[in-house]
């Protein structure tokens, strides 16, 4: 891995003199790996496709990142029957707020919340947040690379699938892109161009790990939806051990809660 961070922080060098990444001049930055998600949007018994998304979260941390808790602001608006939701940002020098806006779509489930995250999310690609992921590259996985199940004729695969690394051109397009399954398997590779990208696996958490996070939790008071939550871990016993260390960082500062 120490090859892909070394291409990393040279294109984030890179990035910063060309003013790609720059809160203070409102430049949105680009997605890292960790906070784009898969999923699988179309599955037979040859193998399925996958497409990359970002949640809510991540868009509203990066709008605090680079504009202030202050500098933006969200509503909705129902029209027609649909509902839309309006991002706006303070220009920091004539004061006045900028908006787009966007409507949503309706989920299977919670439809009210499902249409408000939507049309946030839409809203806040109007502004440039990960619309890079439009760029990316049409992504097949094999059935050999996969477990695939059918049931009453319907293909089904269970296994969750991350970016583990991504990497951009100057033109803010995907031009390198690794999935792994949730064993940290690799099971997609893309490049634009021809190039050497020599990735290693970070160990994730072992079973002793998990053992002594759930020791911590419990002294904290801390629960472990609240640290998935504020670490955006989709599953906390395939967490990376760095992010580990991270969070066992983080709860050794908090107190001890009280007895009941």
């Amino acid at each position: 891995m120490e090859k892909a961070k070394e291409m990393g922080r040279t294109k984030e060098a890179e990035r910063e003199r060309e003013g790609v990444k720059a809160p203070d001049n409102g430049i949105i930055r680009l997605l890292r790996a960790d906070e784009i998600e898969c999923r699988i949007a179309s599955i037979s018994e040859k193998g399925l496709s996958l497409l990359l998304y970002k949640d809510a979260r991540v868009d509203q941390k990066i709008l605090d990142e680079t504009f202030g808790p202050f500098g933006w602001k969200r509503s909705h608006q129902c029209m027609d029957g649909k509902l839309y939701c309006t991002v706006e940002i303070r220009n920091k020098e004539t004061g006045e707020w900028i908006a787009k806006q966007d409507v949503g779509t309706t989920g299977v489930a919670e439809k009210e919340k499902s249409q408000a995250s939507d049309s946030f999310k839409r809203a806040c690609f109007n502004w440039g947040i990960g619309r890079e992921l439009y760029t990316a590259p049409f992504i097949w996985i094999p059935a050999d690379k996969v477990k695939i199940e059918k049931k009453e004729g319907r293909f089904s695969c269970r296994e969750r699938f991350s970016v583990q690394f991504i990497d951009y051109n100057e033109s803010r397009e995907i031009d390198t892109l690794f999935i792994q399954n949730e064993k940290g398997l690799p099971v997609y590779e893309f490049y634009a161009k021809k190039k050497h990208v020599e990735i290693k696996k970070d160990p994730i958490v072992s079973k002793e790990q998990m053992d002594n996070l759930e020791k911590e939790l419990k002294r904290t008071g801390v629960t472990m939806e609240a640290v998935q939550d504020r670490y955006l871990i989709r599953n906390p016993s395939q967490m990376p051990e760095t992010l580990y260390n991270q969070v066992m960082r983080a709860l050794a500062k908090t107190k001890t809660a009280k007895a009941a």
